[in-house]
């Protein structure tokens, strides 16, 4: 169970002491979860401190900015989190659409940093994890190892990113600046949909005792990081807009399945207010819907597998998207033809089409899906919609260039604009959703066996485990205990704790 994060106590103690040292010498001080769930709960000092640093820069500081409450400049603290309320101008539904954007993260510009941080702290607090020793493997399709790699180098530690040679160029030139060697960077085959050579990359790599693997599908770091800090940021986004619209309810939490860690904020919004949480994968690979598989370009979603740490029994939807939809839509929102047809054809405000690069492919499948559910469920003007925006779509210029050659023999002008509107937001259907049952439940369930027991080593017990709800009550109970072992760890360290 080690590996999969499920430690509240010291398992090695040389290795918490060499931990403990190294971030003595560097200055390094670890937030509590609490505290990037609820960043007013950092000291004065250290925000003080933070108007000083760079959110770009490798800094110990950097760690206090692993949350929702960035501002715009990405340097000072929201009392609410950033987000978009799409209005039904742009999605034709009559349901609000709110949208929480990733892209005010540190280093790089993705929620994907706090997952990072989800799984690395806690191994260092619990003596498993020696920065002067080890090197943390990120297997990823993109945005995780990015995280992982940042967070490393904060640490002071190797950071080696795993993911697939076809990810958008992007990200390879931003982990071209950020290893401390190339050979840190490890290219398995294929794109978005191959996980199982990542899998098997990790396998090959485990067998150096100085690797240690940060799988993020069945690290519970993961889960948990975004069960309370991501579900808090998504409830503080609803208590604002209710503060002017007071009979809003929400009624479902959208999200690319991906490592599922984002829908463990799911089951915090269940918990709050009663709504659905709703898994969603690339049609073109509807492992859930259809136990299907094939190829796709909806980057940073995964797929193939379920993800261990996805709470598959406490799950009410699941619907598929199109990547067509989401590369043809990811051009109208970044194009001038495109967003001049929003504002003047569709009346979109300028203020909302100002924010629509702030979605980045999967953040556009959340968005697609998001109205497919509103469809569904016939929701009205009182009925939100949450989801989030992991990424910009600065991280995927290339691939837009890619998607305006293969859809639209590179020209895009207002008649193509008007044609992507019409197919891919009026037009998205209720076709490839499944509201589940208890026996769709127990399928997608059950064939998480085959990669988890099977492939990976989990024990029939473990896996077996994650059906009951009073596992994932249970495993909550981790966040306090991790936050009193980091506020010893900071004294320790005689740091600022």
């Amino acid at each position: 169970m080690a590996k999969l994060g499920l430690e509240t106590a010291i398992v090695d103690r040389q290795v918490y002491d060499n931990s403990v040292s190294r971030f003595r010498e560097a200055g390094i001080v670890l937030p509590r979860f609490a505290e990037l769930a609820d960043p007013s709960r950092i000291s004065p000092e250290v925000r003080a401190d933070l108007d000083r640093v760079d959110p770009d820069r490798a800094h110990p500081l950097n760690l206090f900015r692993v949350h929702w409450h960035n501002a715009e400049d990405r340097r000072r603290q929201a009392p609410v989190p950033g987000h978009v309320v799409v209005p039904e101008s742009v999605t034709g539904v009559a349901a609000p659409i709110i949208v929480l954007l990733g892209h005010r993260f540190p280093m790089i510009h993705a929620h994907k940093v706090l997952a990072a941080y989800g799984c690395l702290a806690p191994r260092v607090i619990t003596g498993q994890f020696d920065p002067t020793a080890h090197k943390a493997v990120w297997p990823s399709t993109g945005n995780y190892c990015r995280g992982g790699v940042a967070i490393s180098r904060i640490m002071g530690c190797r950071g080696v990113a795993i993911l697939p040679e076809g990810m958008s160029r992007e990200r390879f030139q931003w982990l071209e600046g950020w290893v401390s060697d190339p050979a840190d960077i490890i290219k398995t085959p294929g794109s978005e949909s191959n996980v199982k050579e990542i899998y098997d990359k990790c396998a090959e790599l485990d067998n150096d005792p100085a690797n240690i693997i940060f799988n993020q599908f069945c690290e519970f770091g993961n889960y948990l990081a975004h069960y309370t800090c991501t579900g808090q940021a998504v409830e503080r986004v609803i208590e604002a807009v209710r503060k002017m619209r007071s009979d809003l309810v929400p009624r479902a939490f959208v999200s690319a399945t991906g490592s599922a860690g984002t829908l463990g904020a799911g089951d915090y919004l269940k918990d709050r207010y009663g709504s659905k949480t709703v898994a969603v994968e690339a049609l073109e690979c509807p492992t859930l819907l259809y136990n299907g598989f094939g190829e796709h370009n909806i980057q940073g979603i995964g797929d193939k597998h379920v993800p261990l740490i996805h709470n598959v029994m406490n799950t009410d939807v699941v619907t598929a998207v199109s990547d067509v939809s989401t590369d043809c839509l990811g051009v109208l929102f970044n194009t001038p033809a495109g967003r001049d047809y929003l504002v003047r054809r569709r009346k979109v405000p300028p203020s909302v089409v100002d924010q629509l690069p702030a979605l980045g492919l999967s953040s556009i499948c959340n968005v697609v899906a998001a109205v497919k559910c509103a469809k569904y469920f016939q929701l009205g003007p009182d009925d939100a919609v949450l989801t989030i925006a992991t990424d910009a779509a600065a991280m995927y210029a290339s691939e837009k260039d890619k998607a305006l050659q293969k859809h639209f023999h590179g020209e895009f002008d207002g008649v193509s604009a008007g044609e992507v509107f019409a197919e891919h937001l009026l037009g998205a259907a209720t076709d490839n959703l499944l509201e589940l049952s208890l026996v769709d439940r127990t399928r997608i369930f059950n064939l998480g066996y085959y990669t988890w027991v099977e492939q990976q080593g989990v024990s029939v017990a473990d896996f077996d485990a994650r059906r009951d709800q009073r596992f994932w009550r249970e495993l909550r109970n981790m966040l306090p205990a991790w936050d009193e072992m980091i506020g010893e760890f900071n004294g320790r360290a005689r740091a600022l704790g």
